[in-house]
């Protein structure tokens, strides 16, 4: 319905903002976790949008940036996983954090969000996994570390991907070594096999 709304932060609340637009108050539900990190009330601001339409509500979800906005989609498609749910996930973890944990396997990462439980991490594994690749997990260009970049191939990607997720440069540079080491070729099979050593 709404792509998103561009107007002024009305308030901040728990769970959710109040985006004023053109003298309209919009009730916006956005990742808990993140909502310290936006601007003051009465900046000026631009929240993507998704709106759930049920039998009993209709309600907007907002996201910081269009990386969320389509991760939130992906995993409201799995089976058993609603909006509250995709939202606590949100908060909890970064969408690199998530997509990283999904494609490693990583049923504990994921069952740490709110309203997540180990079947539904599994479910949100095995139904997104094969639709998610390495290039999901890396920075946008002109972001990268000098050092990371310098690298090359393969192993710059898993390195530079570590690093975007926050793990300190020298641990993912040293970490996709000791994966290339054992045999593991390709950016996403350095990535998990480096998550072994972090």
């Amino acid at each position: 319905m709404y792509a998103y709304l561009k107007g002024t932060i009305g308030a901040k609340l728990t769970d959710r903002i109040i985006m004023e637009v053109g003298g309209i108050g919009y009730n916006v539900f956005f990742p808990s976790g993140r909502i310290a990190q936006l601007p003051p009330v009465g900046a000026e601001y631009m929240v993507y949008t998704y709106t759930s339409v049920r039998e009993d509500a209709l309600q907007l979800y907002g996201f910081g940036s269009r990386d969320d906005h389509e991760l939130f989609c992906q995993l409201i498609a799995v089976s058993g996983v609603g909006p509250k749910a995709a939202m606590s996930l949100l908060s909890e973890l970064s969408a690199s954090q998530i997509r990283l944990a999904i494609l490693g396997g990583d049923v504990k990462t994921l069952s740490k969000a709110q309203g997540i439980a180990k079947k539904t991490a599994e479910r949100l594994i095995v139904d997104l996994k094969g639709k998610m690749g390495a290039e999901d997990l890396l920075p946008e260009e002109g972001m990268l570390p000098e050092a990371v970049s310098a690298l090359s191939g393969a192993e710059a990607e898993a390195a530079e991907a570590l690093t975007a997720l926050g793990y300190p440069e020298r641990d993912a540079r040293t970490a996709v070594a000791k994966a290339a080491a054992e045999g593991a070729d390709g950016t996403e099979a350095l990535l998990k096999a480096a998550l072994r050593f972090m």
